[in-house]
């Protein structure tokens, strides 16, 4: 198959690799523009461009792929498939239309389930059991093309973005090379999603990392671990803000949620509004990460003081 792989992300990755060494032929890899990045704005350049230049691969890097230049560049390579998988820009039907047979998305979700730009964070935050990809046919419009392959796996009590990114990513792989195959067995079918159980995974802002104690421990313990990625969940101490990178839901309860209950031998435990929060990691704004021991042994906390905006 003549391939051309719109990506740029880390969840790519393994799915560009395995194309590559599956007898196809990926004819150019259409990525994000170099970006800065850091405290100097050194220009840097997206995961699978570095990834594409190691396996030397012809890449371009459109500022907006659906202008008039860009789709004059694609109508010159060959393309039986576009493949197209954390690539940040919304195709429309012009560019759509250019591969022979399909332009093929993979998603990181059970669709109909997740549409949108952050579905590996939403379904861990909303505590859902199980996750996978969809392989579907891309129409000019958000993720609502037909499916043509899923795959799923549970999620496990202790995923975080980062880990449950890493199994989607492998899982994603394989739903792509098996896809192909169908396609080149001209097995393919393709099922429409069911439209009454639509929902969305909107792209992640700074404000879904604030916590708020008057939610449960098992709640914000899903907010933690749904967002290591970015924005991280916070709260604020002494005017600073602070990141939790880890904690555990326990049972205590408080009458004043955002209160520690337990500041002492190694031990953070913070008061929600349904039991409690053991806080493992945390980093406080200028500093570390540091576990929780450690925090405490550079800071005096004690039980009856809060976590939030108005701590001075």
């Amino acid at each position: 198959m003549n391939i051309v792989f719109f990506g740029s992300g880390g969840f790519a990755l393994k799915s560009l690799e395995a194309l590559v060494t599956g007898a196809h032929k990926v004819n150019l890899v259409v990525t994000q523009p170099d970006k800065p990045k850091g405290r100097h704005l050194a220009l840097s350049s997206t995961e699978v461009k570095s990834k594409a230049e190691a396996l030397g691969l012809k890449i371009i890097q459109p500022q907006n792929p659906n202008s008039q230049e860009a789709i004059n560049a694609l109508k010159e390579i060959p393309a039986d498939l576009y493949v197209v998988i954390s690539y940040g820009h919304f195709l429309k039907e012009p560019l759509l239309r250019l591969p022979k047979l399909y332009p093929l998305n993979v998603h990181a979700s059970l669709l109909p389930k997740y549409r949108g730009a952050a579905p590996i964070n939403w379904a861990i935050i909303n505590g859902e059991r199980e996750t996978g990809v969809s392989i579907i046919r891309m129409v000019e419009a958000m993720d609502a093309g037909d499916i043509l392959l899923e795959k799923k796996i549970p999620i496990d009590d202790n995923d975080t973005a980062v880990t449950l990114e890493e199994k989607l990513s492998t899982l994603a792989a394989g739903a792509l090379t098996r896809a192909i195959q169908l396609i080149e067995k001209k097995a393919e079918k393709f099922i429409k999603q069911d439209t009454s159980a639509v929902s969305f995974a909107p792209k992640l802002e700074k404000r879904h990392g604030e916590i708020n104690w008057s939610n449960g421990a098992a709640e914000i313990s899903r907010q933690i671990k749904g967002l290591t990625t970015w924005p991280g969940a916070y709260t604020y101490y002494k005017g600073k803000l602070l990141k939790l990178w880890s904690a555990e839901a326990r049972k205590e309860n408080s009458k004043n949620p955002g209160e520690i209950l337990e500041a002492g031998a190694g031990r953070l435990i913070i008061g929600t509004a349904r039991g409690s929060l053991e806080i493992v990691e945390l980093q406080l704004e200028g500093g570390r990460r540091l576990s929780a021991a450690a925090f405490l042994s550079g800071h005096n906390l004690a039980p009856g003081n809060k976590f939030d905006k108005a701590v001075s």
